[in-house]
C-alpha cells in the first residue's frame, strides 16, 4: 500500500468516526529534516566535535585523496580554470 493510499484510507475512517483527518504526508517533512540536522549538531557539540563544516570537510579529505587513488598524479585535476570558468569563458 503506497503512502498515498494509506493516506486516504486513514481520511475515510476519520471521517465515519468523527475524528478530524490525519496530515498530507510531507507536510512537515521540513520540520523533520530540520530538527534532525539541530539533534546531529547537538550530539557532535555534546561529543567534543565541531558542530559545524564536518561534511565540507570529509568531503575535501577525500577528494584530496581520489587522484592518487586511481593512479593519477597528485596534481591531477590540472590547476587553471574550473568547468565553470572555462563555461563561461567560452561563450
Amino acid at each position: 500500500m503506497s503512502i498515498t493510499q494509506q493516506y486516504l484510507l486513514d481520511t475515510y475512517r476519520a471521517r465515519q468516526l468523527g475524528e478530524p483527518g490525519p496530515p498530507a504526508p510531507g507536510t512537515h517533512d521540513r520540520r523533520v529534516v530540520r530538527e534532525w540536522h539541530d539533534r546531529r549538531r547537538f550530539q557532535a557539540v555534546l561529543a567534543g566535535r565541531p558542530a559545524r563544516g564536518r561534511v565540507r570537510r570529509a568531503l575535501r579529505r577525500w577528494w584530496s585523496r581520489w587522484p592518487r587513488a586511481l593512479g593519477r598524479p597528485a596534481g591531477w585535476p590540472p590547476a587553471g580554470r574550473s568547468g565553470r570558468q572555462r563555461e563561461a569563458g567560452s561563450r
